[in-house]
């Protein structure tokens, strides 16, 4: 029986998802917020999410992204910060507010979220998907999440 080897030569992609998150959560929060952030964009842009997967018995299982999603943290002000450059620079984005901890599904979260102006967010998370440069441009003053 033949192994198929698959050349492994690192990948440099053009865009990045990324998803920021404030220094301050709890363990929980964080991993709630990200996992929410992120499926925004696998919902909404398709060209980010790639093939089914399967495994040597063919058990099919879902197509997940197909490019890295690098996860960061910053101040509270780092976050609107970056939250500000993501709406000028138009990119795609997901946010997470402080309230949406406290709600219990996802009529309550888009109300929750409806009922603030945009400058008074109670930003907990953000994700991000665009070119790589912008970005990173996003992204200034955060560092990677440890």
């Amino acid at each position: 029986m033949s192994t198929e080897t698959r050349s492994e030569a690192p990948v440099r992609f053009d865009t990045k998802i990324a998803v920021l998150l404030r220094a301050d959560l709890e363990p929980w929060q964080r991993l709630n917020a990200t996992a929410f952030l992120v499926s925004g964009l696998g919902t909404t842009l398709p060209e980010v999410i790639g093939e089914a997967y399967e495994d040597a018995d063919a058990v099919p299982y879902l197509p997940m992204f197909r490019q890295p999603v690098l996860v960061f943290e910053g101040t509270k002000e780092v976050l609107t910060a970056a939250h500000g450059r993501t709406l000028s620079r138009a990119l795609p984005r997901a946010v997470f507010t402080s309230d949406l901890f406290t709600t219990g599904h996802d009529d309550a979260n888009r109300a929750a979220v409806r009922a603030v102006p945009t400058a008074e967010l109670d930003l907990v998370g953000l994700a991000v998907y665009g070119p790589r440069n912008a970005v990173d441009k996003v992204l200034k003053g955060a560092r990677m999440h440890p």
